[in-house]
């Protein structure tokens, strides 16, 4: 809100209808950012996810590969769980009048704009 005494104040008095419109970004900047934010979330075919190597020679060291197989099954049981979750009536925020379900923690996805997996790393 803008202070009192001032010109947006009195503009506001006046006619709150413009004011709040003139808050709104303009339609070119709208479709920038908008154009921005999708670029960014497209995954590559080739993404590597969380719990996952592009190479499989990465290490030869057992400890490690025990843990990062062990680590693999627990993603894997996550994604199970938001599945679950996401089929129970009970979770209104989950299954309301739109349908949508929660995916963006998946741990793994396909490539394109598909709102769910976890990058093994972000560069922006």
């Amino acid at each position: 809100m803008p202070e009192e005494g001032t010109p947006e104040y009195e503009e506001v008095e006046s006619n709150p209808e413009k004011a709040f419109l003139n808050t709104i970004t303009s339609r070119q900047q709208a479709l920038r950012g908008i154009s921005v934010i999708e670029l960014l979330s497209w995954h590559s075919s080739d993404e590597v996810y969380l719990g996952q190597r592009d190479t499989p020679e990465w290490t030869l060291d057992a400890t490690p590969l025990i843990a990062f197989e062990k680590f693999g099954r627990k993603l894997a049981d996550i994604e199970e769980n938001i599945i679950e979750r996401n089929g129970d009536q009970r979770f209104k925020n989950r299954v309301g009048p739109v349908n949508m379900p929660y995916t963006l923690l998946y741990p793994t996805s396909e490539g394109g704009l598909t709102g769910k997996g976890i990058p093994n790393s972000v560069s922006i």
